[in-house]
């Protein structure tokens, strides 16, 4: 009996959501589902699949909240390149 657990953050994918859809979820957990019948033989119907949507100010990485670590990475990448 698989366990699968998927992990997001709590925030809307278009604007004005603020959580992921239905419809998104019944997806991926169609998806994991399918994954592990496709790979390791696992029926579908013993597979759970668990989401569990966190606040992005109870998620971080690189010693930083995810809101600041995007915010970090974004004013790299908009950073000029120098030439040598």
């Amino acid at each position: 009996m698989p366990i699968v657990t998927i992990q997001v953050t709590r925030e809307g994918t278009a604007p004005g959501a603020s959580s992921t859809t239905r419809e998104q979820k019944a997806a991926l957990i169609k998806g994991a589902s399918e994954l592990l019948r496709d790979v390791l033989g696992k029926p579908m119907e013993s597979t759970f699949v668990i989401i569990e949507e966190v606040d992005t100010d109870n998620w971080g990485w690189g010693g930083l909240p995810a809101l600041d670590y995007r915010k970090k990475l974004a004013a790299a990448a908009a950073a000029p390149t120098s030439s040598r």
